[in-house]
């Protein structure tokens, strides 16, 4: 595996957690409970430890001099290498949830694997990783059973936010060449085989809140190659503005 494509798989892993971590964060002090206010933000804070350590050993790989700051906040848009779920607005908490709950049990089987890396730097990131994703997995599980099985109006939302997201999840087990790379050499998970425990993990999750498993397979792709929706752009912009406007300042 050349450092390049080590390179480019650290990044879709550390831009995820980040790009996500940054979603959540608009949530702060507008969450529907304080208590949800708070467990949001914990999340979020988690995503950030996760998109550090990434970005970090990114930076190393890459041999260029940029430490993880420099990656988060010097890059534009069309450099970033996160899913396309991420990156989708928060929408009401059904959407927010919806798009946390396709993404954590993805990460959880991805980071799961990972932990077997034969770079041991992926593998303890991942080790790291899995204990803090499995509170996430079981907490947005929850929020997708609670409003799915709750009221009339919950479970409308919840059906419309998983039918609305569900075409952006299935870029995540379709591999690239970099992809391929990473799984050859034993770094990175074989993204196909994480489809079917996946499937049946959401599947399950779904009857449970009795909502409907979308039948439509089509998957938007490209975020993870650079090629993002404008939602992206607007979240940079607010993300990267202190930075951007005041390079290097020290505090």
């Amino acid at each position: 595996m050349t450092p390049a494509d080590r390179f480019e798989c650290l990044l879709r892993m550390g831009d995820s957690a980040l790009v996500l971590a940054q979603r959540l964060s608009e949530w702060v002090g507008k969450g529907p409970v304080i208590e949800e206010d708070i467990a949001l933000t914990n999340v979020g804070l988690d995503l950030i430890g996760q998109a550090r350590m990434w970005l970090s050993y990114a930076g190393e790989v890459e041999g260029r001099g940029r430490d993880e700051d420099a990656l988060a906040f010097r890059r534009d848009a069309h450099e970033f290498r996160n899913a396309l779920l991420v990156e989708q607005p928060n929408g009401d908490y059904a959407e927010t949830m919806a798009r946390q709950f396709l993404f954590d049990h993805w990460h959880r089987l991805a980071l799961k694997a990972m932990e077997g890396s034969r770079d041991e730097r992926v593998a303890a990131i991942a080790a790291k990783s899995s204990k803090e994703v499995a509170y996430h997995v079981e907490r947005s599980t929850d929020w997708v059973i609670r409003l799915g099985d709750g009221t009339d109006v919950s479970h409308r939302r919840m059906q419309a936010a998983i039918d609305g997201l569900w075409m952006f999840a299935g870029e995540l087990f379709l591999p690239d060449a970099v992809d391929d790379a990473a799984r050859d050499a034993g770094i990175g998970p074989d993204l196909a085989a994480l489809a079917a425990p996946w499937r049946s993990a959401v599947g399950a999750a779904l009857a449970e809140a009795t909502l409907a498993v979308p039948t439509d397979d089509w998957a938007q792709r490209g975020g993870r190659q650079g090629r993002h929706t404008e939602h992206l752009g607007h979240l940079l912009t607010e993300m990267q503005f202190l930075q951007r406007a005041y390079p290097d300042a020290k505090w």
